[in-house]
């Protein structure tokens, strides 16, 4: 069983070949890091995305975050739950249906919008609290890559109603609560999180994030299926 991920990369040899030089002349360029093995891909992968260097040192890891979330994906069937339809739209669908897993985001249903006028909120939150009431946030990756309230309201949700994502990547770009709503969820320990600190951001990351941890996850099942092939008689 070969390890080297197929589902997770570029669908040709070029695009490949264009994406590997590319992390080759960032690890070239990044200088000193102090993120580890398994969190460096991912920071990585958002520099990638945006060609911006600040993201080493800016994005932030809970301790857990990048087990848990390889673990969630393993387990298969997991939701991904967005704050915007970006973010459901970017991630590649070949590689989420390799895990079984599905997106879901609310940010423009009717509901949502007559109820956040009716409450004087914002969609954002209303879309959270409508995933917490269909029971979509327990378990699930959470990608929040726009809209600060929503960061703040699962905040809310997980310390007031006992909500436990999976992981949650919260990365809303903005001058109004971004870095705020950030270092809120940092503080959290129930749950583990990825984080850029400040007011970068933006549904990019999001995804690039999740598709870096997607390829940890194909790595990590096809080095389990080959140490399962090696030990069954």
């Amino acid at each position: 069983m070969s390890t080297v991920n197929t589902v997770t990369e570029q669908l040709t040899r070029a695009g490949q070949a264009i994406e590997h030089d590319s992390f080759a002349i960032i690890d070239a360029e990044v200088g000193p890091h102090a993120y580890t093995e398994g969190q460096w891909p991912i920071v990585r992968r958002m520099i990638h995305a945006n060609a911006d260097f600040d993201f080493n040192g800016l994005t932030d890891f809970h301790p857990d975050a990048v087990d848990a979330a390889v673990a969630a994906m393993l387990a298969g069937g997991r939701p991904v739950v967005a704050d915007v339809e970006m973010i459901c739209s970017g991630l590649s669908k070949p590689r989420l249906a390799h895990f079984g897993m599905n997106t879901y985001q609310f940010i423009s249903d009717a509901d949502v919008i007559e109820t956040a006028r009716q409450q004087d909120t914002t969609r954002a939150v209303q879309a959270m609290r409508k995933a917490h009431k269909l029971g979509l946030l327990d378990g699930a990756i959470v990608g929040i890559g726009n809209a600060p309230t929503a960061l703040i309201e699962l905040v809310r949700l997980i310390r007031e109603e006992g909500v436990r994502p999976s992981l949650v990547v919260g990365m809303p770009v903005g001058f109004v609560s971004a870095a705020e709503s950030k270092d809120l969820m940092a503080e959290l320990h129930e749950v583990p999180w990825i984080v850029i600190r400040g007011r970068k951001g933006g549904s990019t990351l999001v995804v690039a994030a999740l598709h870096a941890l997607l390829a940890l996850a194909e790595q990590r099942q096809k080095t389990g299926q080959k140490t399962m092939e090696t030990v069954t008689p």
